[in-house]
């Protein structure tokens, strides 16, 4: 999902620019960015497993073999 990953990049980004200028409440932001952009991903990779699993079951009963 390329929604948690650039969460995730913007995170690292606002949390070094909160190190580099003193800033609190930016590395908090980053941080917390960093952690959405992770449960999206998440969520995206658990999604795309479920999905995975009904085409895999739909495709099984889909291959019968035809009667002759």
């Amino acid at each position: 999902m390329a929604g948690g990953k650039s969460d995730e990049l913007k995170g690292r980004v606002k949390e070094a620019a909160g190190s580099l200028l003193a800033n609190q409440k930016l590395k908090r932001e980053g941080r917390a960015d960093q952690a959405a952009g992770k449960v999206k991903r998440k969520l995206g990779d658990a999604v795309d497993k479920v999905r995975d699993a009904v085409a895999g079951k739909t495709r099984k009963k889909g291959k019968t073999k035809k009667k002759r």
